[in-house]
């Protein structure tokens, strides 16, 4: 299958504003005629269903949570870029585009990245209107901070709760629709499986978490916004909930899977504390605004940091990358954290830590300032570690965060299943290998208010009202049988190691060796691991309870059974593409002095695997990535 990216002709500036105009439209009267399911009610699900419901679209929207309030975009910290320019120091559109480019180490479409930057203006102004409450300069302006990889301030921020923020704006927005019954909201309801039928999708199976009964759902399109995969690793950022299910069915179905190695770590975390942990913490990347991140110059040295004379600390960030200094991307920050962890000058008991200092920001500006811009990620930081991040240096070391792969998509955000659509983290489409701090939000939001609405009807025009199949069809039935018989055989086997347990020795596997750093030895014996633990799970693995009820551990076990699958394609993409790219460290490929050495003749593409059928390898398809705007090069932040 060839991949067409349907990237419009013309000038980059141009390309979004003629495609808009070249987009077929449904007229407002056929708009009610048309069902869209809506899965994940995150910032880019909450702001599409709300969007496409303002449109006057039918619109079902689910969550497994008990409120799209509770989804993950709650945790977002520190902000969301947008190319105001309004510190007038040299932003521009053109800028955030180059900057995420290059960030994203030239592993993303040139015309996906410049769309997104061009569309960032629009969501702040969407946001003020809902009433958002951004912070504000002293004159009532928007204030903006400076994030890693760019030299500009250009992220907008509501003290440290910034996705929280957004998320109850687009939440408004869509309760508004609820309220008008052109929403129909499925909280506590977790899709299960893709319904295809000639080739397009046509509806989704879910499972009611309360009471277990497997439901079908019909519509003309469905748009997943489910988020990312970092818990694959067991130890993340993200939410416990937050899952991989829903893509990796629609990966089964026929939806190519985009650059699924492309994981992102983030350099800015509470360390892990003990094997009691079930996720970690993230503090903010805008700490790294006013911290200075060090370790000791001598290995092993176990003295308290106030006992550390300013000759005795290595600033490694400022002296490494002087014109970018602690507000380095974030892939390159956490190498670096690793590096001199594993030269022995780790701090703290497990050694595996960094400090972050914001004493001289203190004495600078005084504490008042500090409090009033991070007083709330402080105050979480205490009361993880007991700890007082004004009096001592927070610890911090690397962490999954954010997953850049997901499903392929095109230019219009649809899979390569017609009706299929991936929006914000659920898809490959603008980070490239690294995500630049604060584009998630910019992502998940353009994608949900500003490019979903023009995309989605023109595949709506195209197949007309009555192309739509009823629940009784038998692609319903077929999807609801398979997966009341995979509930029927987790609950069955009645093994002797929880779900957890196997959850655990999963992202063991893939924090050892697809994690910050990877080597062909490495991820040839990940796979066979994986491979061992897959076939274990399902002779061993204790579920218990039964379908037709409450039952957590049947939700994780089916979660899991697909991580399992996932981490193992994972491992396949890492050791197929032989280079290193942004957070894709292959230690065979590196500068002398440690960079990631890209090989942009042979891997200047999108990976995007299609599914084969049980234990059979994936197939590898290639979309080409061409830059007219940009220049490649050797990624420098000096």
């Amino acid at each position: 299958m060839k991949l067409d990216s349907k990237i419009p002709e013309g000038p980059l500036a141009e390309k979004w504003s003629r495609h808009k105009f070249n987009l077929k439209l449904v007229n407002p009267a056929n708009k009610r005629k048309y069902e869209v399911i809506v899965v994940g009610t995150g910032l880019a699900g909450a702001s599409a269903a709300a969007s496409l419901a303002e449109l006057g679209y039918n619109v079902k929207a689910f969550c497994f949570q008990d409120s799209p309030r509770r989804a993950h975009s709650i945790a977002a910290q520190g902000g969301i870029n947008a190319a105001k320019n309004y510190q007038n120091d040299g932003d521009s559109i053109y800028r955030l585009f180059y900057d995420t480019i290059k960030g994203g180490d030239y592993r993303a479409r040139e015309a996906n990245v410049y769309r997104l930057a061009e569309v960032s203006v629009n969501i702040i102004d969407q946001c003020v209107a809902q009433g958002v409450p951004f912070a504000r300069e002293y004159g009532g302006l928007l204030a903006n901070r400076s994030f890693g990889g760019a030299q500009v301030s250009r992220t907008f921020y509501a003290r440290g709760q910034t996705g929280q923020q957004l998320l109850l704006g687009a939440y408004s927005a869509m309760s508004r629709q609820i309220a008008a019954g052109r929403v129909k909201m499925y909280p506590r309801t977790e899709m299960l499986d893709l319904v295809v039928h000639d080739g397009k999708a046509r509806g989704i199976i879910t499972r009611n978490l309360i009471t277990g009964k497997i439901e079908r759902h019909s519509a003309h399109a469905v748009l997943l916004c489910t988020g990312g995969y970092g818990n694959v690793f067991y130890l993340s950022t993200n939410a416990m909930g937050s899952n991989a299910t829903a893509i990796w069915r629609a990966y089964k179905k026929g939806a190519f899977f985009g650059n699924p190695c492309f994981t992102q770590i983030h350099p800015t975390c509470i360390p892990v504390s003990g094997d009691h942990q079930s996720k970690l913490t993230l503090m903010s990347e805008s700490l790294r605004n006013d911290g200075r991140v060090w370790v000791p110059k001598q290995a092993g040295d176990t003295r308290p940091p106030y006992e550390i004379p300013e000759e005795e600390r290595d600033y490694f960030l400022e002296r490494k990358y002087p014109s970018f200094g602690n507000l380095v991307p974030r892939d390159v920050a956490s190498r670096n954290a690793k590096y001199v962890c594993d030269e022995g000058r780790g701090v703290g008991a497990s050694k595996l830590a960094v400090y972050l200092d914001f004493a001289d920001a203190i004495k600078r500006d005084g504490e008042a300032v500090i409090r009033a811009k991070y007083g709330n990620l402080f105050d979480m930081y205490e009361k993880i570690t007991g700890e007082n991040p004004y009096k001592t240096p927070m610890r911090i070391y690397p962490a999954v965060h954010y997953t850049m792969g997901g499903l392929w998509v095109d230019y219009n955000l649809m899979t390569t299943i017609p009706g299929l659509y991936a929006l914000g983290e659920a898809n490959f489409s603008d980070h490239g290998a690294n995500r630049l701090g604060a584009s998630a939000l910019m992502q998940g939001l353009a994608d949900g208010y500003f490019i979903i609405p023009y995309t989605l009807g023109d595949y709506l025009a195209t197949i007309g009202w009555n192309d739509r199949i009823s629940t009784d069809h038998p692609a319903f039935k077929e999807a609801e049988q398979a997966v009341k018989d995979q509930i029927g055989t987790l609950l069955s086997i009645n093994g002797k190691k929880t779900v957890d347990q196997f959850h655990k020795e999963l992202g063991k596997i893939m924090w050892d060796y697809c994690g910050m750093s990877r080597n062909a030895e490495g991820l040839k014996g990940a796979k066979q691991k994986i491979r061992e633990l897959r076939e274990e799970y399902w002779q061993n693995v204790r579920v218990g309870g039964s379908n037709e009820e409450l039952n957590i551990t049947l939700e994780k076990a089916t979660r899991v059974a697909d991580f399992l699958e996932l981490g193992e394609l994972m491992v396949d993409d890492a050791l197929h593409r032989e280079e290193s790219c942004g957070g894709h460290f292959r230690e065979e490929y590196q500068t002398p002095d440690g960079e990631a050495l890209r090989n942009d003749e042979k891997f200047a593409y999108v990976a995007a695997w299609e599914y084969k059928g049980p234990n059979q390898p994936a197939a590898l398809h290639k979309e080409d990535l061409i830059f007219e705007n940009v220049k490649l090069t050797q990624r420098s932040y000096k």
